[in-house]
């Protein structure tokens, strides 16, 4: 009976549809940086500039150290941020600028320079991109999924729009990119001249979406407690409540095994072009990846209805994804590639839920944070995206070019040794499912719903 009083602020709306699609297109931005840098910087880097795949992945693992201090950083002056916009759109907004230059600046290493200045006008850009000005951009636009509403059912709705936009955006750039280098000139030219249009769309579409939600007042995400109490903490004080959460610690391995799973398959570009031997062959699987992952993602919000909890979905989509992924393993072994793009795509739909819930998943364990501390740290908390995302693609792209240097592979070569081939068998297949098999076992531990019904349970009695 204790928890009756809380089912009418629980089906309380906030958003209209205009609000939602708003916030979901967010992630055009998002994916001109993301899919445009897991996809192919490294081929970029390797067979356009001629660097060594293995230090590349060396100081993209070092890149990746910055963040962890400022992700959590980010997300703690984000909680601590009070302007007329809110906390988190003014850090959706400026910083952007930042991700569209250095982007650019990713792609326009210029090759009169010699190899130590190439490698290190690479890390700088590289840096500033992921640790500054995308982990501040990246952190907001998270948060804002607990910032713009409490009902649950549209943060599930959020999650889902907004991985549409990002996987429509992910395969299109997977699938125009390569002609669009080519259209605009080919060589260094032509990648710098992609670069900066995605940066410009991104730029344009990342403005429209800030500027179409607005965040609730402070007085009602406190649920009525002293506006801004819920606010104050010290850094070491919020670092203690996230590490003490066990759902945050869950979802942010789900989010690094998930990055690493993205970056090794987004190593694709090396399959299609030295094994399938046609590099434009990416775009075929983008599609048969991605196509059902949006379609899943359509149906996710009814299929959280119709179950009444995002755990049992997530975790059965899983399932599918795993025996997807080892059908992806056995067909490829085979040279079947009809049958791989048939099991890419099982494998991607049963991904799908988890893509569309895991925003609502993050502000869930939020709740569970401030029901048990009486803190808000949304800000800390959704730095687990951006964390997750860095870091894991980081350690991701990191460890392609480690295992592309150790295999022999050879920049800018037509053929490769059969030892670079093994490993490109290797990378493609056997690890995307390795961590689809780590995530699953995680999934079933991710029961954050629950605890949260627990916690309000007994609140009455111990408030």
């Amino acid at each position: 009976m204790s928890t009756t009083p809380a089912a009418p602020t629980a089906q309380k709306t906030y958003l209209t549809w205009g609000n939602k699609i708003g916030y979901g297109s967010g992630d055009v931005a998002g994916n001109v940086v993301y899919a445009f840098l897991s996809a192919f910087l490294m081929i970029y880097l390797t067979d356009q500039m001629g660097l060594n795949a293995g230090v590349i992945g060396t100081l993209m693992m070092i890149a990746q150290l910055f963040n962890g201090v400022t992700d959590l950083g980010f997300g703690a002056l984000l909680d601590r941020t009070h302007t007329r916009m809110g906390k988190a759109r003014p850090w959706m907004l400026w910083p952007y600028v930042g991700c569209a230059i250095t982007l650019v600046a990713c792609y326009a290493i210029p090759s009169g320079l010699g190899d130590t200045a190439q490698y290190m006008w690479f890390f700088i850009a590289y840096t500033l991109l992921n640790s500054v000005f995308f982990t501040a951009n990246n952190i907001a636009y998270s948060a804002l999924t607990a910032l713009i509403t409490k009902n649950s059912a549209e943060r599930v709705q959020m999650g889902s729009i907004r991985f549409m936009f990002a996987f429509t955006t992910s395969m299109l750039i997977q699938t125009f990119t390569v002609q669009g280098v080519r259209a605009l000139g080919g060589g260094a030219d032509g990648w710098r001249w992609i670069a900066i249009i995605y940066a410009v769309i991104g730029l344009v579409v990342n403005t429209i979406s800030v500027m179409s939600v607005k965040e609730l007042p402070p007085e009602e995400l406190d649920e009525g407690r002293e506006t801004g109490v819920a606010d104050k903490y010290t850094f070491k004080e919020g670092a203690r409540i996230l590490l003490s959460n066990k759902y945050y610690l869950i979802i942010l391995v789900v989010f690094l095994v998930q990055q690493i799973f993205t970056a090794t398959l987004n190593m694709g570009i090396y399959f299609m072009t030295y094994i399938l031997g046609d590099a434009t062959k990416l775009g075929v699987f983008a599609w048969a990846i991605n196509i059902p992952l949006i379609i899943g993602l359509l149906f996710t919000p009814a299929l959280v209805k119709r179950y009444g909890e995002m755990f049992k979905v997530n975790v059965w989509g899983y399932v599918i994804a795993l025996v997807g992924r080892l059908g992806v393993v056995a067909s490829g072994y085979l040279g079947n590639i009809p049958l791989m793009i048939a099991c890419s795509a099982i494998a991607s739909f049963g991904m799908s839920p988890l893509q569309g819930t895991l925003n609502a998943l993050i502000a869930e364990a939020s709740e569970y944070s401030f029901l048990r501390t009486g803190k808000r740290i949304d800000g800390m908390m959704f730095s687990c995206t951006t964390l997750g995302v860095k870091i894991g693609g980081g350690v991701g792209t990191a460890l392609a070019g480690w295992l592309l240097a150790a295999s022999g592979y050879v920049g800018k070569a037509t053929t490769q040794p059969d030892s670079a081939i093994t490993m490109l068998y290797f990378m493609y297949l056997w690890i995307p499912a390795i961590a689809t098999g780590i995530i699953l076992f995680f999934l079933t531990r991710l029961n954050v719903e629950k605890a949260n019904h627990a916690l309000r349970a007994v609140r009455p009695a111990t408030a």
